[in-house]
């Protein structure tokens, strides 16, 4: 069986274009350490093109946490950007690709934002 950090990286090479980064480029590492191990997952992105390997390359961003946060925003049950800013997860380089990276991840089902609060409101 499969976790869901594990399908939601094959998921995403098996598609190999993401419209959302279309306008994004650059290589992401994410680093899952738990104690002395660190597994890797790692992105190029070019242009919306989605290549996922399972390397410790050099990237122009580094993310680093816990197996179980990241499992939590491959899900949609956590932020990634909230997780940096509250020390859970750390990030190297250039942050603003995690900023455009992030729009991939899914969002919390449970959420309401202002189009479904004010969905039957606006015209």
């Amino acid at each position: 069986m499969l976790d869901a950090t594990t399908r939601f990286f094959e998921e995403l090479d098996r598609r190999g274009y993401e419209p959302r980064l279309a306008k994004t480029a650059g290589t992401l590492r994410v680093d899952l350490c738990e104690g002395p191990r660190t597994h890797h997952w790692f992105l190029r992105i070019d242009r919306g093109r989605v290549s996922v390997t399972q390397e410790g390359r050099e990237a122009d961003t580094v993310l680093g946490t816990s197996p179980a946060l990241f499992e939590e925003i491959a899900v949609g049950r956590e932020h990634g950007i909230a997780a940096v800013l509250r020390g859970d997860m750390t990030v190297m380089g250039d942050a603003r690709l995690l900023v455009q990276v992030e729009r991939i991840f899914p969002g919390n089902p449970g959420a309401r934002g202002p189009r479904r609060h004010f969905q039957g409101e606006v015209r």
